[in-house]
C-alpha cells in the first residue's frame, strides 16, 4: 500500500526534474557554435565540432547582414538592412527579445572592448535615379547609433561621413573608428561621448575604405579599399605606412592571432589573400565561393569559416596550409558570420 502511495510522487518529480534538465540545456550558453547572418531572412547555427548547421531561425520583416555576439554569449544582435532596425536575441535557442529602430540602411554592429555597449552604422538611403557620383554628393551624412548591453537603453548618436561602412575601436576602446567609403575617410570619435574628433584622408591611396581592423596589440590598423582593391597598414596614431594593391573588391579584413599576418576577403575575386603585417607581402592566396563578405576564425585558430554570399555556403579554410577543406552547403546568400566563444575575424576579435 506505501508504495503504491509513494509511486505517483516519483511520477512526479522525474516529471519536473527532466522538465528542468530541458529547461536548463535551453537556457545555457551555447559552446563551440558560428552565427551566420543570411540577407534573406534568416540566422543559421553552426556545430564547429561537426561544421554541420544545426539551428535555423527565419522571420518575416527580417532582412540581417552585420552580426555580433555579447561576450558573455547570452545575446545575439544583428543589423536589419530593410528594416531599419536592430534585432536583439537570446541564446541559445535564438528567441527575438528586441528590436531597436535605429534609421534606414543598418550596416555593420559591433560591441566595444569592456563588452558594454554596441555600437551600429546607419546609412541613408541614396538619392532615386541618381548616378553613383551623383549618390555621393547627395546623400546626407550617416549615423552611428550605440545601445547599453543589457537594459539596450540608447546612448550617444554620432554624426559620420557619408556611406560609413566598417567600425573599429582602439584597444583601449577610448576612440571609435568608422570607415567612410563614400568620402574616403576615416571618422575618428571619442567613444565615451560620440562626440567627432577628426578624418583621416585616404583619397591619395584608393577609394571606397569599407573594411577597418585594429591588431591584436593595438600598434595598427589594417583597411581594406573596395574600389581601387587596396589594402592599408596604418600605426597607432592612423599614419598610413604601407599600400599593397589586393585582387578585386576587398572588404572583410582581420589580423591572426599573433598579429603576424592579415587576411583578406576579395570578395569579386573569389580569394582570401594572406599579406605578412610588417612588409604586407602577399604569403598566400585561396580560391573560395563567390562573393565571400565576411570570414572568422574558430576559436582555436585551426580553420577559416567564410561566408560567401552568392555561392550560398560557407567555405572551410585551413589557416595555416592555405587550403579549402570543406564546403558547408544550404544557406541563403550568407553575408555575416561570427563564433562563441569569441574568435577573430572581420566581425570578430579584437
Amino acid at each position: 500500500m506505501a508504495a503504491r502511495k509513494i509511486w505517483p510522487w516519483l511520477v512526479v518529480v522525474a516529471v519536473a526534474v527532466s522538465g528542468f534538465l530541458l529547461w536548463k540545456c535551453s537556457t545555457q550558453v551555447p559552446t563551440l557554435v558560428a552565427y551566420v547572418s543570411e540577407e534573406p531572412g534568416a540566422i543559421s547555427v553552426i556545430d564547429l565540432r561537426t561544421l554541420r548547421v544545426i539551428r535555423r531561425v527565419e522571420l518575416s520583416d527580417f532582412a540581417p547582414r552585420g552580426i555580433a555576439i555579447t561576450y558573455d554569449g547570452q545575446y545575439l544582435i544583428t543589423a536589419n538592412k530593410n528594416t531599419s532596425d536592430i534585432a536583439v536575441f537570446s541564446t541559445p535557442r535564438l528567441r527575438l527579445l528586441k528590436r531597436l529602430r535605429i534609421g534606414q540602411g543598418p550596416e555593420f554592429v559591433k560591441i566595444n572592448p569592456a563588452g558594454t555597449r554596441l555600437f551600429a552604422t546607419v546609412e541613408s538611403p541614396s538619392p532615386k535615379g541618381a548616378n553613383a557620383q551623383e549618390a555621393d554628393d547627395q546623400e546626407p551624412p550617416a549615423r552611428i547609433a550605440s545601445f547599453n548591453i543589457g537594459n539596450w537603453t540608447e546612448g550617444p548618436i554620432s554624426t559620420a561621413g557619408k556611406e560609413t561602412e566598417g567600425l573599429e575601436f582602439s584597444r583601449d576602446g577610448k576612440l571609435m573608428l568608422v570607415a567612410n567609403e563614400a568620402q574616403d575617410t576615416i571618422g575618428v570619435f571619442d567613444a565615451a561621448s560620440g562626440a567627432h574628433l577628426r578624418d583621416v584622408d585616404l583619397k591619395s591611396y584608393g577609394a571606397r575604405p569599407r573594411g577597418l581592423k585594429v591588431s591584436p596589440q593595438g600598434d595598427a590598423y589594417a583597411i581594406t579599399m573596395e574600389a581601387s582593391g587596396t589594402l592599408l597598414l596604418m600605426d597607432a596614431n592612423l599614419n598610413v605606412v604601407k599600400s599593397v594593391p589586393t585582387a578585386a573588391k576587398p572588404y572583410g579584413v582581420a589580423f591572426d592571432r599573433p598579429g603576424k599576418r592579415i587576411f583578406v576577403a576579395a570578395a569579386a575575386a573569389g580569394k582570401l589573400q594572406v599579406f605578412s603585417r610588417d612588409s604586407l607581402q602577399l604569403v598566400a592566396e585561396v580560391p573560395v565561393g563567390k562573393r565571400c563578405w565576411h570570414f572568422t576564425f574558430t576559436p582555436d585558430d585551426s580553420r577559416i569559416l567564410m561566408a560567401c554570399g552568392r555561392s550560398n555556403n560557407i567555405e572551410v579554410v585551413d589557416p595555416n596550409s592555405y587550403h579549402v577543406i570543406t564546403t558547408i552547403e544550404g544557406l541563403n546568400l550568407p553575408w555575416g558570420i561570427v563564433t562563441y566563444p569569441r574568435s577573430y575575424g572581420s566581425l570578430g576579435l579584437p
